[in-house]
């Protein structure tokens, strides 16, 4: 009776293994809903786009990278200033060594007094090119702060990514964990009755260790994401218990490599700030060539001597024989040509970071799917018919263990498939410098 027991159990065992391959053979079969993460008690949650939007808002570091907008804008101020004007005065002929002398007589026809007022005339347009290659430098320093920005919401994307992973792991194995003590208290009456051997009984509670491991790793995980997580959205920003909300899950990308290079090429900052970088050189050029103009002084002196009021006009200005601010003026066409080689640059970098991110992409792609066909399901059948077989004395211990195994190294292998996808997806948008997709 009892070997008829069990061949009907392996024959049930069988048959639900059969059934487990079938999504497999059917690629229009559901596939497995996104793994949910379900966070433990906590006062505040926050969402990617919240965490971005506090990251953009409250990072240090983009702060500080943002502070140098400002201090572009000042040299703006500074570039549009005009010369101050100047005033000179000196008094001559005072009878120093004969102060018998001094009095207003004296003071009135025989010392003398000038005073004079001078002005610095600009020439070439040189306050209005210095304020235009101001400008120009804060479209780049712009440019170069969006960029920043680029690289912050892709890394808070990522360990956002990763906080959920570290989330959804230690629900799995807290769960795995709770679904083997089940196992543990059957074996454990099995073992009292004389059903199960000793040496059984203790293998079965060795490999609770692993499970009770398993989540100790699982909580310093979620720690640890959740502590570097909130270095990039600012320690002030949120709580100290906060949570992540949201799920691992599978998004598809559909457009073709082509439309998200172009799209990079019209979003990318780093290319933009390169390309504009070109502008703020020739901008440097028309200066340094502005500034070879040679300026005009100019000043009025009134002179009152011995009793007589006159006044003079003063006009310099260099002779531009020698110094013709020749270096600048060919310092600033070789930047501009640096400033060519560098955008050609940025632009090749795009392209491959492009080519780079849709690649990884599609392999993730892949790899979702092959999960999703059938071997997420089939584990989890192979686990469930074993455990019930074990259960009921029709399978041994090695072969339970072998399947529980299995499941969850497919489980965690399947939870880090769905991370590494949505991070590729991440990296696409950082690739093309938008959050928008085609």
């Amino acid at each position: 009776m009892k070997k008829f027991f069990a061949s009907a159990v392996a024959f049930l065992a069988l048959n639900a293994v059969a059934t487990g391959q079938q999504p497999a053979q059917n690629p229009s079969a559901a596939a497995p809903a996104p793994v949910p993460v379900t966070p433990a008690t906590a006062s505040a949650h926050i969402t990617l786009e919240e965490a971005i939007r506090l990251a953009l808002q409250h990072n240090h570091a983009l702060q500080a990278v943002r502070s140098n907008i400002l201090i572009s804008q000042a040299d703006e101020i500074t570039a549009n200033l005009r010369p101050n004007p100047t005033i000179a005065w000196d008094s001559q002929f005072f009878p120093l060594f004969h102060p018998d002398q001094f009095n207003s007589d004296y003071l009135a026809n025989q010392a003398q007094f000038d005073l004079g007022i001078g002005y610095l005339f600009e020439r070439g347009k040189k306050r209005q090119h210095r304020l235009q290659a101001a400008r120009d430098q804060t479209a780049v320093v712009r440019s170069q702060s969006s960029d920043s920005e680029r690289q912050l919401i892709f890394n808070v994307s990522q360990q956002f990514i990763g906080a959920l992973l570290a989330e959804s792991t230690l629900a799995f194995a807290q769960q795995d964990l709770d679904s083997f003590q089940q196992t543990v208290t059957i074996s454990e009456e099995r073992f009292k009755v004389g059903d199960m051997s000793e040496g059984d009984f203790l293998k079965i509670r060795l490999q609770m260790l692993q499970f009770q491991t398993d989540v100790s790793a699982a909580q310093l995980a979620k720690v640890q994401s959740l502590a570097a997580l909130r270095q990039f959205l600012g320690f002030d920003s949120v709580p100290d218990n906060y949570v992540c909300d949201g799920d691992l899950k599978y998004e598809a990308v559909h457009g073709s490599t082509e439309d998200l290079k172009a799209l990079a090429l019209r979003s990318r900052p780093d290319l933009i700030a390169a390309e504009l970088g070109i502008t703020a050189a020739r901008s440097q050029e028309a200066l340094a060539e502005a500034n070879g103009k040679r300026d005009l002084g100019t000043s009025f002196n009134y002179t009152h001597t011995a009793g007589t009021s006159s006044g003079a006009f003063f006009f310099n200005i260099d002779l531009p024989i020698f110094d013709r601010n020749q270096g600048n003026i060919a310092h600033a066409r070789h930047v501009i040509t640096q400033a060519q080689e560098q955008a050609s640059e940025a632009a090749e970098q795009v392209l491959t970071d492009v080519t780079d991110a849709f690649e990884n992409l599609r392999t993730n792609d892949k790899i979702i799917q092959l999960y999703q066909g059938g071997y997420v399901d089939q584990a989890k059948q192979s686990r469930d018919i074993s455990e019930y077989a074990y259960k009921r004395g029709a399978a041994s211990l090695l072969d339970f263990l072998d399947a529980e195994r299995t499941y969850r190294a497919n489980q965690l292998a399947y939870r880090q498939a769905l991370a590494s996808h949505m991070t590729a997806v991440e990296q696409m948008r950082q690739a093309v410098g938008s959050r928008n997709l085609p």
